[in-house]
């Protein structure tokens, strides 16, 4: 049943985005199915033959196929009404596309969740398929044969898609039909979850040496950013979640571990710009460099101020790691005066003895990082 299909993709897609809107398109061997998502529920859903295996008998050449494509579409347009939000991508001839695009453009991060296109980009990387030797393009790209056979009438479904729904942005999900049937046993409370928050306490249970500090440390560090949005503070919590995971990796790799684990992991709800950001604050948490890693061409998914951010972050985490007593003891607080460029570190007499020539190196560091000038306070 097609419009099944599209119904279980579609909930695939809200497990990884929970509240996300727009149009998923589920693109299969021999059909393409359309459903619309909004306030976490599918909505009209429709299914075609638009599959690029039956594309391969539609009589004509490439100018039949193009009539029968623009035909087909003004039905669906016609069900599924406008749909001008974000075009959610689903299946592995939109994911061979996408790798394209991402050889095309020299892109950083090799990770297809989540990968952004604009029309003018998936129009680009049309053409660069079609100037390209598909065995050549294929070797480089990691396609295989057989799906490089059917990107060709991929690309031309996906281009009468775009030019027919104009969407004001394009997205790539790797979620879809077996996430779908996940999302389906799910109680609502199970799917109003943050995808990344719940998989960055999983992570910590199964794998930190202290599982529950990482929700102290997120306390002890905030202060230093009470104006972020929650946005951001969503990835600091993630961040300090996580900070302590990768501690079984070599003293010599663990920041890269930490950057690659953040950066590549299988989790939902993360554009890749926060993917950088988390991976370079955990990056942080181990290392003060982050020059001269092979990691550099990713910081360009970033701007100057979220480089910065992250870095301070890495090293709030990196000192507070220090300041651990037991579980729920109080370690002390943080207090950050911008204006003033202060930064003051209130200890409580049980954690002052941790406060010792590393931790202070450590504090002095993040306060070098914040510019910032340092009082430390002792409760008696």
């Amino acid at each position: 049943d097609g419009e099944e299909e599209a119904r279980l993709s579609a909930q695939g897609v809200l497990l990884g985005w929970p509240g996300s809107y727009g149009l998923v398109c589920d693109i299969g061997g021999a059909s393409m199915e359309l459903a619309e998502i909004a306030g976490g529920h599918v909505g009209r859903r429709v299914t075609s033959p638009l599959g690029p295996l039956k594309l391969r008998s539609v009589p004509g050449g490439k100018k039949g196929r193009k009539a029968h494509i623009k035909a087909v579409l003004e039905d669906l347009a016609a069900t599924m009404g406008p749909q001008k939000n974000r075009l959610f991508l689903v299946g592995g001839s939109w994911r061979a596309i996408a790798r394209i695009d991402m050889e095309r453009r020299g892109y950083p991060l090799h990770v297809l969740h989540e990968y952004r296109m604009s029309a003018k980009s998936i129009s680009a990387t049309i053409d660069y398929i079609e100037a390209s030797d598909p065995v050549e393009l294929r070797n480089r790209c990691g396609v295989s044969a057989a799906r490089m056979d059917l990107v060709p009438l991929a690309c031309e479904v996906l281009k009468a898609v775009v030019k027919t729904f104009q969407p004001r942005d394009i997205a790539v999900s790797s979620y879809g039909i077996r996430e779908g049937m996940l999302y389906e046993q799910m109680p609502q409370s199970l799917r109003d979850r943050d995808p990344l928050i719940e998989s960055c306490y999983f992570a910590e249970a199964k794998d930190a040496r202290i599982p529950g500090f990482g929700k102290q440390l997120y306390e002890f560090i905030l202060p230093l950013f009470k104006s972020a949005p929650l946005e951001r503070k969503r990835l600091i919590q993630a961040a300090c979640l996580l900070h302590d995971v990768s501690w079984r990796a070599h003293p010599d790799y663990r920041a890269e571990v930490c950057f690659d684990n953040a950066t590549r992991a299988n989790l939902g709800g993360l554009k890749h710009s926060e993917r950088v950001f988390l991976g370079l604050a955990l990056l942080h948490r181990y290392s003060n460099k982050r020059e001269g890693t092979r990691f550099e061409p990713m910081f360009k998914l970033l701007d100057e101020a979220a480089i910065h951010q992250a870095e301070v972050l890495g090293k709030a985490m990196r000192f507070g790691a220090m300041l651990w007593l037991q579980k729920n003891a109080p370690m002390g607080a943080m207090r950050w005066f911008p204006k003033k460029k202060l930064l003051e570190l209130h200890l409580t007499e049980a954690a002052s003895p941790l406060f010792g020539e590393v931790a202070q190196a450590r504090f002095q560091s993040l306060a070098a990082s914040l510019g910032a000038q340092t009082d430390v306070r002792i409760k008696g």
